[in-house]
């Protein structure tokens, strides 16, 4: 039995399920998750060694190099690249597409066994190594927690509190703080008294360092008891520590409070620093569960907030810096409206072409497909955001395409007064399989991206499941409930006349076809013209990735010479904040200083840490004026602060990295490696049209290094780690210990007071403690002098190869422009022997998502080949059908230049979706001659008649196609995307109703009437 009569037989029960599906769809969207963006895994994880003292050359060479062999031994490696600062090596480990967030748990640990076993072949005083895996962590509520006239201290005890009752709100999975310093026991021990006293570094150490240590005492058995012992002695406040005793030069027991001032203070240099609003501040970032609603996170802590605003101190503060759930909100109800409007103008369309009938029943088939679909999509674990609402609108015209092959069918039937559920019947049995057959293809014209593995496949990945699911369900309402609603309601008038395709615009397109089947040859030489200019025009459109965000916001990035102390960059980036926030059209300024803030979306990538990196974020009052802000402080950076490197930079839109341009140099020397990267950062600076031109290698630092005189040294039994300890306590301070208060462990450093540790010209006069001896001597007496080194302040690898990357961003305009310009010229370097130079940037992200593409793209197209030839059982037809596709190009590139629209990564998926459309299309012509033939007609009048039965379908699901997207022609995301199906599908269907007839006559040699 055929599915439409088995739908009209059971007709209640049909009903029944379709209002299932209705009101089940209205509660699945209710229900279903919300983001602002789709997700995407970042594959990547960090593995951290420190290696105090040692050179950026040394960690390179004895660190860095060991962790990336063993990474390498990871079959599930893409690429390792490295840093290599003084004292620290932080090695990126990159692993292949292939692998998910599901079995990335796996290769981390397997990674982490690979590291722990390198672990023995790392040089004395490195390691151990940490791996970090949650580097990827999306942090989307971040707030500030300031306090005029609160300490430190107390900002961070209520951040504390705070962070802990936060963590009680459901959905909640992890919180981070940012900004906070360690708080420091400073035991600050004057030269002169230790060098009066004779007492030695190291008899200071080992009585701080001895106490306040939780060691097991042992137990002892007390009649039926076993009691614990616990000695006495343990340091209760930081004042005791004065009270220890320490042994002078003659033995005796000196006080330490004697030799030494005692207080609590903070780590200095601090770490991280952070502003807000030009208030010192606090951030908490907050991630929530993967299956958990974003909106509903953002209330529930926003309830949270306000039932302890009771217990917050009066002054304190806590501010949205970011504020994910909003933005979701927002973005969603937009998209939600956007959809609602392309729903209304399909509607008005139908209703306008169709009639008042037809019109509503389509449109009522839609609601009914759309509502299904949401049920399944829900299923799939698909999430509101802005890729799966704008699928839908993309889908929108071609969720009609079935149902008015349908409605058509039927009208002209029941035109003709045939029996009303024969009617409805015939025309689901005559066309069911050669529309699954194009629902397929235009499927698979999407699949591409379905099944791209990379970070930008998974970006857009819920395009393709979107579209699968709303298009499969379209084509089970249009052989179910569309004959039954048919059956139900449709009543047209039965037509007198003879032919119902005899008005104005069937009149007129009949003339039209039959001219240009009389000139086949001279209308296929005009398409070929037209199809080889809209070839070369293509190459005067603008290329890109992905666009800008629209987010009300922006970043200045900050970057003063490399060794630069952090209170520097903090002072610079506080004074710039305050200037900015003078700024009518700005709402707020965060800062952070030494390292990026928080992932708070998942397309920003923080700075790892530096301390002459700061980072502003500007939130201004309106999206419009964004463009104008950052132009105003691009150019006030560029006047007032000439020794900084700064770039100010829009958010992005999708997957990507910092910089648009950049260019890598790899070898094996780092003279060579400068050398090739300042030639490319001229190049760049000479086409007058580049901005923040600069490397990741950064600057040369300055080293200061004392000069030993091994004999002396010998004789006073000096060594050089004695050397490098004194030179660190005298000016930077030692760890000597831990003090317990609490649930807290503060570090216990000794260092000198301040007038002695704070002046460079001092260092002569550093006391290093004489073994032979038996006191402190002058520095000077174990050194010849000082000398100030040049040094790298860091290196970079990238796969185990030396490789400096220079980088820049456009003036104005696309960075595609720009890259057109340097590439000539900087592939025109001499390159040495042993090196390379490759490109990174834009222009890589896109060939590698574009690669990516391509490789999905066989398995899809093969089945929309087979899928035609299977529908036709020959070659020829499906031949017609692809030399259709082609002319699609033509409507592309008049729309992308007439718009000014750049070819992106979104405008190639619409460029691939056309092909299933006008297949689709073309299909339904073809198939439809073939049934005029089979009706005996002669070929000449089968093809004409053909063509006129199928103008109103194919030309309605164009249209619906095209106007259902007008929405998102605004859409910064999709409107390249719009421009080019819209442009295309006009152009195409046009051409496809006059070309497929006349390719068929040609290839079937159909003879032209006498």
């Amino acid at each position: 039995m055929s599915f439409a009569r088995l739908t009209i037989e059971k007709k209640t029960v049909s009903l029944v399920l379709t209002i299932v599906f209705f009101l089940g769809g209205i509660k699945a969207f209710l229900d279903m998750p919300r983001l602002e963006d789709p997700e995407f895994t970042i594959k990547e994880a960090l593995v951290v060694t420190n290696y105090p003292g040692a050179t950026p050359a040394e960690v390179a060479d004895e660190v860095t190099d060991v962790i990336e062999g063993a990474a390498q031994q990871l079959k599930q490696l893409d690429k390792v690249t490295a840093i290599s600062n003084r004292g620290q090596s932080i090695v990126t480990v990159e692993v292949q597409d292939k692998y998910d967030k599901n079995t990335l748990p796996q290769v981390w640990d397997e990674l982490r066994r690979k590291v722990s076993d390198a672990q023995s072949f790392l040089p004395p005083g490195a390691g151990p190594s940490l791996v970090i895996d949650d580097f990827s962590d999306v942090y989307g509520i971040l707030l500030s927690v300031t306090g005029d006239g609160y300490s430190q201290q107390d900002l961070q005890d209520y951040v504390t509190f705070l962070r802990k009752q936060l963590l009680l709100v459901e959905n909640v999975a992890k919180i981070t703080v940012w900004g906070e310093q360690q708080e420091t026991v400073f035991v600050e021990i004057s030269r002169a008294r230790m060098a009066q006293l004779g007492v030695s570094l190291d008899s200071v150490y080992n009585t701080l360092s001895n106490r306040n240590l939780v060691v097991e005492s042992g137990n002892v058995k007390v009649g039926r008891e076993y009691i614990e012992i616990a000695p006495s002695g343990g340091v209760e406040s930081v004042e005791d520590l004065g009270d220890l005793f320490i042994r002078d030069g003659s033995g005796k027991l000196v006080p330490l409070r004697d030799v030494a001032e005692i207080h609590r203070g903070y780590q200095s240099p601090p770490s991280q620093i952070m502003g807000f609003n030009g208030h010192n501040a606090i951030a908490i970032g907050i991630s929530m569960n993967p299956s958990a609603n974003v909106v509903e996170l953002g209330q529930a802590i926003n309830a949270k907030l306000d039932q302890l605003q009771a217990q917050t101190p009066v002054g304190i503060n806590v501010e949205e810096v970011y504020f994910q759930p909003s933005r979701v909100d927002n973005a969603v109800n937009s998209f939600v409206i956007n959809l609602a409007e392309a729903v209304a103008i399909v509607i008005i369309v139908l209703l306008l072409f169709m009639g008042m009938q037809s019109g509503l029943l389509i449109g009522a088939i839609l609601l009914i497909t759309i509502c299904g679909s949401f049920i399944f999509i829900q299923m799939a674990g698909v999430a509101l955001e802005r890729i799966s609402l704008g699928a839908l609108i993309i889908a929108l015209g071609m969720l009609v395409d079935n149902a008015i092959v349908v409605i058509e069918g039927v009208l002209i039937r029941y035109q003709k007064g045939m029996d009303r559920i024969q009617a409805a019947v015939d025309v689901v049995e005559q066309s069911k399989w050669p529309l699954l057959g194009g629902t397929i293809i235009a499927i698979m014209a999407f699949a591409g991206i379905g099944l791209s593995p990379d970070s930008v496949g998974e970006f857009c990945r819920s395009l393709f499941i979107v579209l699968f699911i709303s298009l499969m369900m379209s084509w089970i309402t249009a052989v179910t409930v569309t004959p039954l609603l048919c059956e139900m309601f449709l009543r047209p008038k039965i037509s007198e006349e003879g032919d119902p395709y005899g008005g104005f615009i069937f009149r007129a397109y009949r003339r039209i076809l039959e001219f240009c089947l009389r000139k086949r040859v001279l209308t296929m030489a005009t398409l070929a013209v037209m199809l080889a200019g809209s070839i070369y025009g293509f190459g005067f459109v603008k290329q890109s990735f992905f666009p800008d965000s629209t987010q009300p916001r922006f970043y200045i990035h900050y970057w003063l010479p490399q060794g630069t102390d952090i209170r520097a960059t903090a002072e610079d980036v506080q004074d710039l904040a305050e200037v900015i926030l003078k700024d009518e059209q700005v709402k707020n300024v965060s800062t952070f200083t030494g390292q990026g803030a928080p992932r708070f979306i998942l397309t920003y990538s923080p700075e790892k840490t530096a301390e002459s990196y700061g980072l502003l974020l500007v939130e201004v009052k309106d999206y419009e004026t964004t463009g104008e802000v950052m132009d105003r402080y691009k150019k006030y950076l560029y006047e007032n602060y000439p020794q900084a490197e700064a770039k100010v930079k829009k958010f992005k839109l999708g997957p990507g990295r910092a910089a648009s341009i950049e260019v890598r140099f790899s070898g094996p020397d780092t003279k060579v490696l400068r050398e090739l990267s300042h030639e490319a950062q001229d190049i760049m600076l000479a086409t007058g049209r580049a901005e923040s031109v600069r490397d990741d290698w950064r600057q040369d630092v300055k080293v200061l290094s004392p000069v030993i005189m091994e004999a002396q040294a010998k004789r006073a039994g000096i060594t050089r780690p004695d050397l490098a300890k004194a030179m660190q306590m005298f000016f930077s301070g030692t760890n000597i210990g831990v003090y317990r208060e609490g649930d807290k462990l503060l570090p216990i450093v000794a260092r000198p007071p301040d007038k002695e540790r704070l002046d460079v010209n001092q260092i002569g006069d550093v006391q290093i403690f004489s073994p032979v001896a038996g006191r402190m001597i002058p520095v000077e007496e174990v050194v010849s002098g000082f000398k100030t080194n040049i040094e790298p302040g860091k290196l970079l690898t990238r796969n185990r190869m030396l490789t400096i990357t220079a980088s820049c961003e456009p003036v104005e305009g696309l960075p595609s422009v720009l890259f057109n310009e340097l590439r000539p010229q900087i592939e025109g370097m001499k390159i040495p022997a042993g090196y390379t130079m490759e490109w990174g940037g834009e222009f890589e992200d896109a060939s590698d998502a574009q690669g990516s593409l391509a490789a999905s793209l066989g398995g899809p197209f093969l089945i929309m080949i087979l899928a035609t030839v299977m529908l036709f059982n020959n070659l020829r037809i499906p031949t017609i059908i692809w030399l259709t596709v082609p002319l699609s190009i033509i409507g592309v590139t008049c729309g992308l230049l007439l718009t000014g629209e750049p070819f992106g990564f979104m405008a190639l998926l619409g460029f691939l979706s056309l092909s299933g459309m006008l297949i689709k299309n073309a299909i339904v012509l073809l198939d439809q001659i073939n049934l005029e033939l089979a009706e005996g007609k002669e070929p000449y009048r089968a093809v004409v008649d053909s063509a006129l039965s199928r103008i109103r379908p194919v030309a309605m699901a164009a249209g619906t196609t095209i106007l259902g997207m007008l929405p998102l022609v605004t859409d910064a995301f999709f409107s390249a995307m719009a421009v080019t199906i819209m442009a295309g599908l006009a152009f195409a269907t046009v051409l496809t109703l006059l070309v497929v007839p006349v390719l068929y006559a040609m290839f079937y040699k159909v003879k032209n009437p006498a």
